[in-house]
């Protein structure tokens, strides 16, 4: 049976998602939700979709649709998911999933309720090297990992439009970017809880109303722990975007540039292995990680699973947040 999408959003990752969707098999890119008839119809014209719609509602009660994409602005992931999941329709949504932790939750409840499948695009737990990493330490050659250091920073660039307003994304670097990086540590930490949370968010480099600057610690219930900077035109970044370090027991990893280092107590020596990729990716965000996320989402709607990352996931990245933006505004740590 053909499975009917629809796409929630016309920008640049609303058409990454429809090109993974086209090559899909079974899959009707059937409609398109945009409140830019200008930007919808190039949308459209651009994947071949015959029907277009100005607000969600409109495209629910037109029906003759399975699942729904949502990729427009972060104030809208919300209303728009829980809409479509209440009509019993799957929902894959951009990150972050919602503006704060109780949208979220509604999110979650309302996709249980309706028998749903609610997808949150944390989209590196589809990388190849990512996936590498995770190998190493789920075959034991990293030993308990202690601690990680991830980076979600863009440097001497930043996003404008609605990105960078309060009212519409909610949150700014933390958000857009720092997240990325918290999803990639919770899933090579094998998806552990918060147990605490301690960071300093501020905007240091622009006049946004949202933040451009953080510094996050997250304590886990394994006793690992993790570092996370986010940021916005920084001059410098250690490590491009969902670049981490893993410190373990037996062995250190790092993902981008990605390989193990693996010491030998008695002789000093360090033994590296190199798996090989590209110190330097041409493209930092291939389209080929988007697609098996998006082959993912679609598979779970028809083996009727629950797709990972589902809104367990996106949840808990959601309380991280919260918990590091009232961390900074109390200066003390956020138990969770």
């Amino acid at each position: 049976m053909t499975l009917k999408i629809a796409f929630a959003g016309t920008g640049h990752i609303s058409r990454v998602h429809a090109r993974a969707a086209q090559g899909v098999g079974g899959v009707e890119l059937a409609a398109v939700v945009n409140h830019r008839p200008e930007s919808m119809a190039r949308f459209a014209a651009q994947f071949g979709i015959g029907r277009q719609y100005a607000r969600v509602d409109d495209l629910l009660k037109a029906g003759d649709v399975d699942a729904l994409v949502v990729s427009a602005p972060n104030y809208l992931h919300a209303p728009q998911s829980l809409a479509a999941l209440e009509a019993g329709l799957h929902v894959m949504v951009e990150k972050p999933m919602a503006l704060n932790a109780d949208e979220a939750e509604r999110m979650l409840r309302a996709s249980e309720r309706a028998g749903a499948r609610l997808m949150v695009a944390h989209c590196w737990r589809f990388d190849e090297e990512v996936n590498w990493i995770k190998a190493q330490i789920d075959t034991g050659k990293l030993g308990k990992i202690l601690r990680t250091k991830g980076y979600g920073v863009h440097v001497n660039w930043g996003p404008g439009g609605w990105f960078v307003k309060a009212s519409t994304a909610g949150g700014g670097a933390l958000a857009d970017m720092g997240i990325h990086a918290i999803d990639v540590a919770r899933y090579l930490l094998a998806d552990p809880q918060p147990r605490s949370v301690y960071a300093r968010i501020s905007t240091d480099y622009t006049d946004y109303d949202v933040d451009d600057s953080g510094t996050i610690w997250i304590n886990w219930d394994n006793g690992a722990s993790s570092i996370v900077e986010s940021g916005w035109w920084w001059p410098h970044a250690d490590g491009p975007e969902a670049s981490t370090q893993l410190y373990g027991r037996r062995a250190f990893a790092q993902l981008f540039p990605t390989r193990l280092e693996v010491p030998d107590r008695e002789t000093g020596n360090v033994r590296t292995i190199d798996p090989g990729f590209p110190p330097v990716r041409e493209e930092h965000c291939p389209q080929i990680m988007y697609d098996l996320q998006m082959s993912h989402f679609i598979d779970s709607i028809r083996q009727e699973s629950l797709p990972n990352p589902g809104g367990a996931e996106g949840l808990v990245n959601m309380r991280i947040v919260d918990a590091a933006l009232e961390s900074s505004r109390r200066g003390a740590v956020v138990h969770l």
